[in-house]
């Protein structure tokens, strides 16, 4: 069903999770912003386009239309800006694939999952809170645990990579960025045999 549509053709959301501003490029939390500027960067394509309180850009991912989404609300409030876009798009919850920092997964490593609590991730809860359900798909990106209980888990989120884990996670973008595509080519199923 190439034509006819209404909604401009794009079947899935792709919202990568993170805060604007320079200051927070390069974090923990920023994650999935870098996983944005990964696959953008494969399709030569910049997301720079603001609508919906995200910048944005329409390319094709395995084999579909997607909206690629950097929201700019801040993370506490990313779900003001999936929620415009999928009304917008009329695109539903299991379309909405959402990629987000996880300080409870090792560095670099990935975790799929069809739908989920928030797990104390703001973006996350948000997102939930917005589109009415937790029954959306995400793929989370292990920045690793704060160093000790007392460490304060924002400064810890908006801290940057160095050293080895900058290495570990430059890798796990990539593979993160060949997930999504996965994801939205072969389904779930093959996508979490294959990246979890």
């Amino acid at each position: 069903m190439l034509f006819g549509k209404k909604n401009g053709g794009v079947e899935w959301l792709v919202v990568c999770l993170g805060n604007p501003g320079d200051k927070y490029e390069n974090t923990r939390h920023n994650v999935g912003f870098m996983v944005a500027d990964e696959l953008a960067e494969r399709k030569n394509i910049p997301v720079q386009r603001l609508k919906f309180k995200a910048l944005t850009n329409t390319t094709q991912l395995g084999g579909a239309q997607v909206l690629l989404m950097k929201p700019v609300t801040y993370m506490n409030l990313s779900g003001e800006a999936v929620r415009q876009a999928a009304d917008f798009y009329k695109v539903s919850p299991d379309h909405v694939l959402v990629v987000s920092d996880d300080v409870s997964l090792p560095v670099g490593r990935l975790r799929i999952r069809k739908s989920g609590s928030a797990g104390g991730h703001n973006g996350l809860k948000n997102i939930i809170q917005q589109l009415g359900t937790d029954q959306f798909p995400r793929l989370k990106v292990g920045v690793g645990e704060k160093p000790h209980p007392d460490y304060d888990l924002a400064d810890w989120v908006l801290g940057k990579f160095v050293g080895e884990d900058k290495k570990t996670i430059d890798a796990a973008i990539k593979r993160a960025a060949d997930a999504v595509e996965c994801y939205i080519q072969d389904g779930p199923d093959k996508a979490m045999s294959r990246f979890n």
